[in-house]
């Protein structure tokens, strides 16, 4: 072969061999995902807001391609870029941006850059898949239906959401977690970062380990969040996983003397609500925005997966025992409020929650084992019915795939991997148990596993999770300080709420804080407490001649105090147990706040006495308008009361 002809094939065959990342990818940047409402200016300023744009198929380079949605928080360091950490969000199906507000304040930006991405496929990423799937799933759960019919409208609902991606040419096979490892290792080059430290939690926490399997050199350290331990029995112990943690509930609960005294035998009342149920759901009443029928209806299957989702929060296994006990009492007031929290919990992108689930999680579970599992709980009744629909969606979801084709996701090179890594897990996650943590530490040759026995899912999300995550970050040699987590406590049950509806609605209020609503409110408000402190004045003074007045006069002071103290007192009553446990005002309040309700009552007493008063006495009454001004006042809270639900 000549040598110009030589020179001329290497200088084609040269750039084949090279690594695609010039002309292939690109990082544009872009305004604020956010409304300027609803994010600081200050915080926009030390944010980088940007897509990146990289092939849908990574095979094939030239052809269609996707975009990535990127938050960079910078550091308040200048040479932060030399340790930064990627955050990836689980579902799968959500995107990570949006615990945007989360990152602000967390520890980790004192001296690290924290990169939020939106996964292809979820979140503000183009293009987007089925991000509306969700409420279709919570309005089949809202109806009373069998469990096959259940399964048979999800699996109707996700093929027609599959056939809209394939009208809209989306290649559904080009998102996983192989696809996401290369997106990430794009965004790291094309960001300028040497290395970068990523953090997994929940099914973010596979994705991050097939990254760190296909590109360890790209990693400095490694978070793994209440992370998935073998993908293969992910469904298959779903039941056991779930009545394990249940069971750490119930035996905290009975081993407590005040919780046990409330909450006598709650496993039995637990199934007993599974049992009444089945034989008779409970049908309430919600907003229209929420289902647009209005009407939710729970049965035994929704009562199942609302304490399996409860299991994830510290917060809300806090309150379980009462959740568990105003199901049985069927109280509509609280189930109500417990509606939105299904809708939250249902707000992944689900089209690429079936692409990733179809193709790297069910096809290697089975549904012979998961029903297996279950039925070691016989009270249970088949398991959750949730997750066991999963794989009827999938079945039909992968009926054109072909049979040779292979979605195993190898994870071979873990073993050998030295970058450091930290490993959380919660005691109660009925998802992602603590056993998994400790299978995931024995994966790594350098590990520390750090077990939060009190916590649910994402124990990193905790006060001390940050903590501890941040410190690893810094000093990935040093032990972590599992002290911060009080390992020896036992899980302190609320106990003594006085269950009140309207303390839900009142708090939703205040958190909305819509102007145009409560402005009448918040003007009723002033004239009570100028009511207040000028007719207190004048009466003392003595300058009203005739009796009428005075006892008009003596019940407006009376009742502008009553008003005022009950009104501030809820909200000082709000805030504080907001600042709690926030998951009470779905109950009402604890019982040191009860007096609020015989004030409430006092007020509304003292109200109709004056005017009654008023009308009875008009004639003798001076400044007829003045008073009625002010009883109208009293009128139009005890108007918002009523539609509170007090």
């Amino acid at each position: 072969m000549k040598i110009k002809e030589k020179i001329f094939l290497a200088l084609f065959i040269i750039p084949l061999c090279l690594p695609a990342q010039k002309g292939t990818w690109k990082f544009e940047k872009s305004k604020p995902f956010f409304a300027k409402k609803n994010i600081n200016q200050a915080d926009i300023a030390d944010t980088e807001w940007g897509y990146l744009t990289v092939p849908e198929n990574w095979d094939k380079t030239d052809g269609k391609t996707v975009k990535i949605a990127v938050s960079v928080l910078k550091s308040k360091l200048k040479n932060a870029n030399e340790n930064p950490i990627v955050f990836i969000e689980g579902g799968p199906g959500a995107g990570g941006i949006e615990k945007f507000g989360f990152f602000l304040k967390s520890p980790l930006r004192e001296k690290c850059d924290v990169i939020l991405i939106d996964v292809r496929g979820t979140g503000f990423s183009y293009p987007k898949l089925c991000p509306d799937l969700g409420k279709r799933f919570l309005e089949i759960l809202s109806e009373n239906n069998t469990i096959d019919i259940d399964e048979q409208k999800k699996a109707t609902a996700a093929i027609a959401c599959k056939q809209d991606m394939i009208d809209r040419n989306i290649d559904i096979h080009c998102y996983n977690s192989n696809a996401i490892a290369k997106d990430l290792h794009a965004l790291k080059q094309t960001l300028g970062y040497k290395q970068w430290n990523i953090y997994g939690v929940s099914y973010g926490t596979y994705m991050a380990k097939v990254y760190a399997n296909n590109f360890p050199a790209d990693i400095s350290t490694v978070v793994l969040d209440s992370p998935i331990s073998d993908i293969t029995g992910y469904y298959t112990y779903n039941s056991s996983n779930y009545m394990n943690s249940l069971k750490k509930v119930f035996e905290n609960c009975a081993k407590n003397p005040v919780t046990s005294k409330q909450y006598p035998n709650l496993e039995k009342t637990y199934y007993e609500t599974i049992d009444r149920l089945t034989k008779s759901p409970i049908t309430i009443e919600v907003d229209k925005k929420i289902i647009p029928t209005g009407e939710f209806t729970y049965n035994a299957e929704d009562f199942k997966v609302a304490i399996q989702q409860a299991l994830y929060n510290k917060k809300l296994i806090e309150v379980l025992p009462l959740l568990i006990t105003e199901f049985h009492n069927r109280n509509i007031h609280t189930l109500g409020a417990l509606v939105s929290a299904f809708s939250s919990a249902l707000r992944l992108d689900y089209g690429m929650y079936y692409c990733v689930t179809c193709d790297e999680v069910i096809p290697y579970n089975s549904i012979v084992e998961f029903e297996k599992d279950a039925q070691q709980y016989k009270e249970l009744k088949g398991g959750l019915s949730f997750y066991k629909s999963d794989f009827v969606v999938c079945d039909k979801w992968n009926l054109q795939k072909e049979k040779n084709e292979d979605t195993t996701v190898s994870l071979s090179n873990l073993t050998e991997l030295k970058t450091p890594v930290l490993v959380l897990s919660g005691g109660f996650d009925p998802i992602t148990p603590s056993s998994n943590g400790k299978i995931v530490a024995e994966q790594f040759r350098n590990s520390y596993m750090v077990e939060v026995p009190l916590y649910g899912h994402a124990p990193g999300f905790s006060k001390e999770g940050r903590k501890i995550i941040a410190e690893f970050v810094n000093y990935p040699n040093r032990k972590p300080d599992k002290d911060l987590f009080l390992a020896d406590s036992d899980m302190i049950f609320i106990s003594n709420v006085k269950i009140n509806g309207g303390i839900t609605n009142f708090a939703n209020s205040l958190g909305e804080f819509n102007y145009l609503f409560l402005a009448p409110l918040c003007l009723a408000f002033i004239i009570l407490l100028v009511s207040f402190f000028v007719f207190t004045y004048s009466f003392f003074k003595n300058r009203e001649s005739t009796k009428a007045n005075k006892i008009i006069r003596g019940l407006i002071i009376v009742t502008s105090l009553l008003g005022c103290i009950t009104l501030i007192g809820l909200i000082l009553a709000v805030n504080n147990i907001a600042q709690d446990n926030f998951f009470i005002l779905a109950f009402g309040v604890p019982d040191k706040f009860s007096y609020l309700f015989g004030l409430q009552l006092v007020f509304i007493v003292f109200t109709m006495v004056s005017m009654l008063y008023y009308v009875l006495k008009i004639k003798s009454i001076g400044n007829r308008s003045v008073i009625f001004a002010i009883l109208f006042s009293f009128l139009l809270i005890n108007v918002y009361f009523k539609y509170w639900g007090f």
